[in-house]
């Protein structure tokens, strides 16, 4: 009777542990499953901004007259951009220096003067004044005017970011669907989204500095990306 006790009790065990394994095994085949995909969204926009660099240059006999000079030609090309249109508090000053000039020949180390320097930035907002303020800057500044260059901008790109971001999680939805369909499985929830927006200013930069009776501007378009990284689940 006892070995008929034992027997029972040993078979029990083993039918029990065979249980437990294939339950282990059904467990880790249907758990942990998911899928991550990159989608990409990019839309394109008109620059609202201008960003222009602009000074002047002026030699002179002496320290004083020159920087006097500088100041006088500087104060004269903001005076006329704000006229222009342009806001005063958009121009802002960037760089003020001052050089001997020496001689080309004594071995190059005469003085025979200075030239001063004066740049500002200006940021034009209403891109149908960019022109005239350029125009007008230039002309106040005369000879001694130097544009260093001009740079459009997005300024406002939240519409064309929420539009991009759009676009980049429908890619990556796409993209995950068509992996789970292949997988014979389908998306549950979204378990992880991380995101990165890049733009693609292309700017258009110009370093005329002879005076000119009227710039053309070409404002063009820029491109805003939007990055994203997203996990589900697999069911």
């Amino acid at each position: 009777m006892r070995r008929i006790m034992r027997a029972v009790v040993a078979i029990a065990a083993i039918a029990g542990t065979t249980g437990l394994l294939a339950g282990c095994g059904k467990s880790d085949s249907t758990t942990g499953r998911e899928v991550t995909v990159v989608g990409t969204g990019q839309v394109r926009g008109a620059p609202d901004t201008l960003n222009a660099d602009l000074g002047v240059e002026v030699n002179a006999d002496n320290v004083s007259m020159a920087i006097s000079g500088a100041n006088e030609k500087s104060k004269a090309m903001t005076d006329a951009m704000v006229a222009a249109g342009l806001t005063r508090e958009d121009v802002r000053t960037t760089d003020i220096s001052i050089q001997p000039q020496y001689a080309s020949d004594a071995g190059g180390r005469a003085i025979i003067g200075y030239q001063a320097t004066n740049t500002v930035h200006a940021v034009v907002r209403d891109l149908s004044k960019a022109s005239a303020i350029l125009d007008s800057a230039v002309k106040a500044g005369g000879n001694e005017t130097r544009l260093r260059g001009v740079r459009f901008a997005l300024e406002d790109d939240s519409q064309l970011l929420a539009d991009a971001r759009a676009r980049a999680f429908a890619d990556a939805r796409s993209r995950a669907d068509q992996y789970a369909v292949l997988a014979g499985a389908k998306l549950t929830d979204v378990i992880t989204i991380n995101e990165a927006s890049s733009r693609d200013e292309n700017p258009k930069n110009s370093t005329r500095e002879a005076a000119a009776d009227s710039f053309a501007l070409e404002p063009g378009t820029q491109t805003v990306t939007f990055t994203v990284k997203a996990t589900w689940g697999l069911g």
